[in-house]
């Protein structure tokens, strides 16, 4: 083989990724759609969409093993290019069986069910529903207010719609009466959290609970959450059949307890502080567990990450790094070299360690978008 991993993505979760690997010496190929991406300027790249078998099939041929940086690619098109490469499917970290149980919510949530795992009640949605008497049950089931959301490839608040009564869920059927979404129960959680999950044949450890803030349905901070939902974290990967790293987003509810929002399986922006923690990363720990190697207990200092996104009329991000920096040398920018810096799209992030790391990392993303705008 010509390639250790292979990466089916090209982002900025790739690009972390590949750079963990290669400090550890091994080759890496992504494969994208785009020609400029964060991925392709570190490393061998293919030019190809998700839905090309051949190009799949290519990479597969020319890798040892095989992750991804999204899910959403068909188990169908990854299980048709193993056999066209003549690749067992367990060239694949995680499996395509766990991907398919993933990258459709509503079967996320069956699962959760089956398993005892608390999620929100959730009901398929389809031509079915145009019956008023049909919404008036589902109603009476999961209740106002509710959420709409598309059961493949939604994300960051993409394909969601909040339904706080009967005549908006009867008015939104043009959305949702084509089929391919799911309703769910309306979660008042008190906060969001976050657990990433590395699980093996051999181990299956958790870096530590954090809470995630949330901006117009982007993550904006993640911090220290001082409780622990490690457990049920754990539950809602077996529940999906899951090997690899794991992002498992929860809600916390008013009496403490925790309930599975949605699995990742993958790097996750809510792990990007393990960057600068002082102990392993997720990106490292993803590549052990995609090489098969043992990964010793997540353990680092108290750390705040701050999303860096896309700003009107933005100029050099280099007057940011510089201003952010100067004002606290002890503050690290990681920037992810995308072409496009579009406003609200994801181009970057701040880590602080240590006393008042949350403080420090919010005045650092204020240095930098207030020198970025002016630049």
């Amino acid at each position: 083989m010509k390639y250790d991993i292979g990466y089916l993505g090209g982002g900025q979760l790739a690009r972390m990724s590949i750079q963990a690997a290669q400090r550890m010496g091994l080759r890496c190929l992504s494969l994208d759609p785009g020609a400029d991406t964060p991925a392709s300027q570190i490393a061998d790249h293919v030019v190809a969409g998700f839905d090309d078998v051949n190009a799949l099939s290519n990479v597969l041929s020319q890798c040892e093993r095989v992750t991804l940086e999204n899910e959403f690619i068909s188990m169908l098109l990854l299980s048709g290019a193993a056999n066209e490469a003549d690749r067992d499917l367990g060239v694949y970290l995680p499996s395509p069986r766990t991907l398919g149980l993933i990258n459709d919510k509503f079967a996320q949530r069956e699962q959760y069910t089956s398993h005892g795992v608390p999620s929100p009640r959730a009901w398929s949605v389809g031509a079915v529903w145009g019956n008023d008497s049909f919404l008036e049950d589902v109603a009476s089931r999961i209740g106002f207010p509710m959420v709409l959301k598309v059961r493949h490839g939604g994300y960051d608040g993409k394909g969601t719609m909040t339904i706080r009564s009967f005549e908006e869920l009867r008015d939104s059927r043009s959305s949702w009466m084509s089929g391919g979404w799911l309703a769910e129960q309306f979660v008042p959680f008190k906060r969001e959290l976050a657990v990433m999950v590395c699980r093996s044949e051999s181990q299956t450890l958790t870096f530590p609970t954090m809470e995630s803030v949330q901006t117009d349905h982007v993550c904006d901070l993640v911090f220290p959450a001082n409780t622990d939902a490690s457990d049920i974290a754990i539950k809602a990967v077996r529940a999906v059949e899951g090997f690899g790293l794991f992002g498992v987003e929860l809600f916390e509810l008013q009496d403490g307890s925790f309930m599975v929002n949605e699995i990742a399986p993958r790097p996750h922006n809510t792990g990007h502080y393990t960057l600068d923690w002082g102990g392993i990363s997720q990106f490292e720990a993803h590549v052990r567990l995609v090489m098969g190697l043992p990964i010793p207990e997540p353990k680092g200092n108290e750390t705040c990450m701050a999303n860096l996104l896309g700003q009107e009329g933005a100029g050099d991000y280099q007057e940011g790094l510089k201003a952010a920096i100067q004002g606290d040398p002890e503050v690290h920018v990681h920037w992810y070299s995308k072409a496009e810096a579009r406003p609200g799209r994801k181009m970057g992030h701040i880590n602080a360690v240590g006393p008042d790391c949350r403080a420090r990392a919010v005045a650092a993303r204020e240095r930098f978008y207030t020198a970025w705008r002016r630049a």
